[in-house]
């Protein structure tokens, strides 16, 4: 079976705005691909593909609240080669949403690694992830 996989299509993120969403990841290095629109009975439900980190999140604002129940993606990281200028550069973009006052770097899990987390306009978990 694993001979199939091609690799990761996307990370879905539901977003309460999609203009604002896109602007956001637009703002932090982002790149909006296309837009499109699926009818649904209870109105339009949006999506965006956002290139972003090396990979694609496909942005869905629906037209009724999405519950988050268990099965929910709670944080996506994106690889950095230097977590302080990268903070540094999302802090720069006006994003300062950081969870933590400082970086967590955690010598033992993993072989090594330093993260920050922060949070998107919808309340998606960013993780800012460096391997030592």
């Amino acid at each position: 079976m694993k001979e199939h996989y091609q690799g990761l299509g996307h990370i879905a993120i539901y977003t309460k705005d999609m203009d604002g969403s896109i602007a956001f990841y637009e703002k932090i290095g982002g790149a909006l691909r296309q837009k499109a629109s699926i009818p649904t009975p209870d109105g339009d439900k949006l999506l965006a593909l956002v290139s972003f980190g090396g990979f694609t999140l496909e942005l869905i604002q629906s037209p009724t609240p999405m519950p988050l129940t268990e099965g929910n993606v709670p944080h996506f990281a994106v690889y950095v080669d230097d977590l302080d200028a990268a903070a540094a550069a999302v802090r720069a973009a006006g994003v300062d949403t950081f969870m933590t006052p400082e970086k967590k770097v955690l010598p033992d899990l993993f072989g090594g690694l330093e993260n920050w987390f922060f949070t998107g306009p919808s309340g998606e978990q960013i993780e800012l992830l460096h391997m030592l």
